[in-house]
């Protein structure tokens, strides 16, 4: 009887391991996969990136190609991300012969409207944005060999980041971590809604992560589907232009304009890509970008630290390095940080303290109290990082009650360097937490891999008074090491406020103008009332002695540029101050204004300038039905590669199978209905076993009679 049972167990778990996943060939490029004996069809992407660069003002167009390679109609998600300071302003879908330019909605009405065209069997995408930097296109009816194909366009100020401006066009958003209990509704049917009381799960809420090549779908992905070219038209002559995270080919037309594409024409999406370069020329200390129209007057400025001879910090400093040991950090990312905190702790001075923090699920401390920068506490604390491992979760929030918990070391200035890739959900709780114990101390942030959340390191750095940067761990770390080890001085520029003069401004942002370190740069958002000439001077503190640099912008009364995108660039600057606004205590917000307020103020931001937000929508629906059968269509997600450089680890404890909706990651909810069979799927395969197995064990006794 003990091999029957042993024979009906082994048979159920085969039948189960054969029903959960099973890879059909590949047709002609169709992707496809078994789950719990049903066939599931994945739709096929191509991007086309193109970014058109005047000085450092970018706009982009994200061209996305849908298509359905079976015999069945299919809905599809695709989860993908764009800058974090992109103000996404138009959107146009073209399916057949129809190009239908989107309209801006209310989250809410915007849902309701694609929800509708799906139904009646009509091509329609619908762009959701989740955080500033993480977005999903939804495409109802997508019909075999008719392509369906969004084109997005958004701008953005290019940030001069160690005299270098830098371009950053994410390709794929990395798994993240979320807490239990974050991003809850507070009932199961409760969706985000603009008209809505303010409810802290509205941007804590994730998408559900989708498939992912190579764990829970076939690694069958097309490793071409991406191209990317930039032009560059500067103004100025363009100097040291390269990238180090993708191999390019660049065309020179003249010095100050360049047209970058990849050297590989396609590339997979697993890593983001980044270029850099220099303006040439006569440095000026601020740039001004202006237009008028009917909605105003509305300016950017640039402002730039005085050039002065960079001085070594004489105070004493409380640094303390706060690791981040999750499981996404496991492989090169902790092999990165590891080699950071090599040349950090020997770059640090000789009336320095420091502590160690290391976190995932808890935060952990190298010694109970700082202690001196001395030779032997250096060495004990490289032991210490040497020995660590990644595993686990990223509960932040864990490390910053940590770094905060006692004072700071006496007669010092406390830094707080985090070396993590930001893999979470609950950024809002992290930044309002922030803003709570900052004080007089500094935050470093340090994002560490091929595509890390930019939105909270920089918000991080922002809410800290100091700087984000980043470490591809896929480059040559210890030099990237070394270089960005050496940086934790303090900045040139601080105490900055502006005298606008006879010049009548409002709406300005940032709201608090941050420190400015050696070649930084920051560029400040308004609205303006007077056009023509005026003078405005701009105060602060040069290595603490007082310092007035007057600068004369010539504003516009009108502008023939209908197109210039400074206008949505301070709408979206604006929703960005008002989000931070809400990611703080109130009691420690610029103004007395509750959360519905900035909700219904970004909303408004969003319908006004045709802007994607929280709670505002891109949909477009065609005119002519593509389906006439929209009831029986099914829903598939666009598969995702891995990360460059992370292993399965960051996907969760079990990677390979679907994660149950209770999991605190955003992960792939399932195929169609989960890898697992149903209950009353393993009853029959049981009762199938069984049978086989008694059978089996019939036909043995008869054998043992016989002889």
């Amino acid at each position: 009887m003990t091999k029957l049972i042993k024979y009906a167990i082994g048979l159920v778990l085969l039948l189960i391991t054969c029903s959960a996943l099973a890879v059909t060939p590949d047709r002609g490029g169709t992707i496809e996969a078994v789950a719990d004996g049903k066939k599931i069809n994945f739709p096929l992407l191509k991007t086309e990136m193109l970014a058109k660069v005047k000085g450092d003002l970018v706009t982009v167009t994200v061209k996305q190609t849908f298509t359905n390679p079976h015999d069945q109609p299919l809905h599809a998600t695709y989860l993908f991300p764009l800058n974090q300071d992109a103000a996404v302003h138009r959107m146009l879908m073209e399916v057949g012969d129809e190009r239908v330019e989107a309209k801006i909605q209310r989250i809410e009405e915007a849902k309701a409207t694609f929800e509708q065209a799906k139904q009646q069997g009509k091509a329609a995408s619908l762009l959701t944005q989740h955080r500033p930097n993480m977005f999903t296109q939804n495409i109802a009816n997508l019909m075999p060999k008719l392509p369906v194909q969004v084109t997005l366009t958004y701008s953005q100020i290019l940030p001069k980041i160690d005299g270098q401006y830098e371009l950053v066009l994410p390709l794929v958003v990395g798994p993240r971590y979320q807490p239990a209990g974050a991003g809850v509704p507070p009932t199961p049917t409760a969706e985000v809604n603009s008209t809505t009381k303010f409810g802290q799960w509205e941007i804590e809420n994730l998408p559900a992560y989708p498939e992912v090549a190579g764990l829970n779908s076939p690694d069958i992905i097309d490793k071409e589907r991406v191209s990317i070219t930039v032009d560059i038209e500067g103004g100025l002559p363009i100097a040291e232009l390269g990238s180090k995270t993708h191999a390019i080919s660049e065309e020179k037309l003249s010095e100050n304009q360049r047209i970058i594409h990849l050297a590989e024409g396609k590339i997979i999406d697993n890593k983001d890509f980044v270029l850099r370069y220099r303006l040439g020329g006569s440095s000026t200390q601020a740039g001004l970008l202006a237009h008028q129209d009917e909605r105003g007057g509305f300016f950017s400025v640039q402002l730039e630290p005085p050039a002065v001879p960079s001085i070594r910090d004489v105070v004493a400093r409380e640094m303390v390095f706060v690791l981040d040991t999750s499981g996404s950090m496991d492989g090169e990312p902790i092999a990165a940080s590891k080699q950071f905190m090599q040349h950090a702790l020997h770059n640090l001075h000789p009336n320095d303290y420091f502590r160690i923090i290391r976190f995932s699920n808890n935060a952990e401390e190298f010694t109970a109290e700082p202690v001196p920068a001395t030779a032997e506490n250096i060495q004990q604390g490289l032991r210490y990082v040497e020995g660590l491992t990644a595993d686990g979760g990223t509960e932040i929030p864990n490390a910053i009650q940590q770094a905060f918990a006692k004072p700071a070391q006496q007669d010092t200035l406390r830094l707080v360097v985090f070396l993590t890739d930001g893999y979470i959900g609950n950024e809002s709780e992290v930044l309002s937490q922030i803003a709570e114990k900052i004080g007089t101390a500094r935050i470093y942030a340090f994002g560490v891999g091929t595509s890390v959340n930019r939105f909270l390191l920089e918000e991080m750095a922002n809410r800290g008074r100091g700087f984000a940067r980043f470490i591809d761990p896929t480059e040559k770390a210890d030099d990237v090491a070394i270089q960005l080890a050496g940086k934790l001085e303090s900045p040139v520029l601080t105490d900055i406020t502006v005298d606008w003069g006879d010049l009548q401004v409002s709406d300005i942002s940032p709201g608090n103008i941050p420190d400015l370190f050696a070649d930084g740069a920051v560029r400040i958002q308004g609205k303006y009332r007077q056009s023509g000439q005026h003078t405005i001077k701009v105060a602060g503190l040069v290595n603490g002695r007082k310092a007035v640099l007057p600068i004369t912008v010539n504003l516009p009364t009108s502008s023939d540029d209908q197109d210039n995108p400074i206008p949505v660039i301070w709408a979206r600057s604006q929703i960005a101050e008002a989000m931070r606004q809400i990611n703080m205590p109130a009691h420690l917000r610029t103004e007395t204004i509750a959360d519905s307020v900035l909700k219904d103020k970004v909303t408004n931001l969003g319908l006004n300038f045709s802007l994607t937000s929280q709670w505002t929508s891109f949909v477009a629906v065609s005119q002519k039905i593509v389906n006439e059968h929209p009831g029986q269509t099914e829903h598939s997600n666009i598969p995702l590669p891995m990360v460059k450089g992370v292993t399965a680890k960051a996907y969760g404890d079990n990677p390979q199978q679907p994660v149950a909706s209770t999991q605190p990651l955003m992960m792939a909810q399932n195929f169609s209905g989960g890898a697992t069979p149903e209950p009353s799927t393993l009853a029959g395969l049981f009762i199938i076993a069984a049978i086989g197995a008694w059978a089996c064990y019939r036909r043995q006794g008869m054998d043992h009679v016989a002889q």
